[in-house]
């Protein structure tokens, strides 16, 4: 489920991550973007990287889109995840700079 109400940048990262793109992925966060996967938090390209590796694209995860809403910078994606690590339904909030993604939170 992708609309119109997914921020460009959210949608590059969240088609990055289903085609086990970590370039891609990489590619679609700022400078000094992070990823803060339930309170650990990963600041910066090498970090998310080395995080991707081993928690999200390194176990070929999948994103089935279920929900999105946004407000003001921040579109929150409700997916149900799945893959060769976690599976199940979680929430990722995609803080946005510009045309890349500042921040990916993931919560429950």
């Amino acid at each position: 489920m992708m609309s119109e109400a997914v921020h460009p940048a959210v949608n590059r990262a969240l088609r990055a991550a289903n085609a086990h793109d970590t370039e891609a992925f990489l590619d679609s966060f700022t400078a000094d973007g992070y990823v803060d996967d339930w309170g650990r938090v990963f600041t910066g390209r090498e970090a998310i990287k080395g995080w991707s590796d081993r928690e999200f694209i390194g176990v070929e995860v999948t994103l089935d889109v279920t929900d999105v809403t946004s407000a003001g910078d921040t579109t929150t994606v409700a997916a149900q995840v799945g893959g060769k690590g976690f599976n199940g339904p979680s929430h990722f909030a995609f803080t946005v700079d510009g045309d890349r993604v500042r921040g990916m939170k993931i919560t429950g």
